[in-house]
């Protein structure tokens, strides 16, 4: 683990140098929030999926015990893609850092390996995403459905824009002849 605090700069760069040409657009974000204007940093990374427990483990490198807040997730309409929310240096006002991992998921096959496996709060958040998304979370230890019924079809997934979406399940009454 490093026990020096890096600079937004430094830690991009051992991203970089860890995972070369698997790490790309990444990208520092830097702007003041509150009354205090207090600075607060958020670096971007766009990253390939197969290295996601890989760039989880190099975080743990930078604090051990990172922060995961949440993961996003949302259909391009081309892919499926998952934000991954960290943060590092956290708990003295303007110190900490946000860190995003990008990762695009094909639709022909959206799979991604779990991280709960090292941040076991990634679990909720993984299991959302198969639900919402249709999604695999690969080794995922509870494969089950937390935030939809087991009555709803299996093959239908909220959050998606295609086919596989809810769109014809839905009544759009605005639509309706009067």
């Amino acid at each position: 683990m490093t026990s020096k605090k890096l600079t937004p700069e430094e830690i991009v760069d051992s991203f970089k140098k860890e995972f070369k040409t698997k790490i790309t657009d990444a990208r520092i974000e830097k702007f003041t929030q509150g009354s205090k204007k207090t600075e607060m940093t958020h670096i971007w990374m766009k990253t390939d999926p197969s290295i996601i427990k890989d760039i989880t483990k190099h975080l743990m490198t930078l604090q051990k015990y990172p922060h995961f807040a949440v993961s996003s997730g949302y259909d391009t309409e081309k892919t499926i893609d998952i934000v991954y929310h960290f943060s590092i240096y956290y708990g003295k006002r303007g110190e900490e850092i946000s860190l995003n991992f990008t990762v695009s998921l094909p639709k022909t096959k959206p799979e991604i390996d779990t991280i709960s496996d090292l941040i076991p709060g990634a679990l909720i958040a993984e299991q959302e995403k198969q639900e919402m998304l249709g999604i695999k979370v690969k080794n995922i230890p509870q494969d089950r459905r937390s935030f939809i019924s087991d009555d709803f079809p299996k093959d239908v997934y909220p959050w998606r824009k295609d086919e596989t979406g809810p769109k014809k399940m839905v009544r759009n009454l605005h639509e309706a002849k009067k």
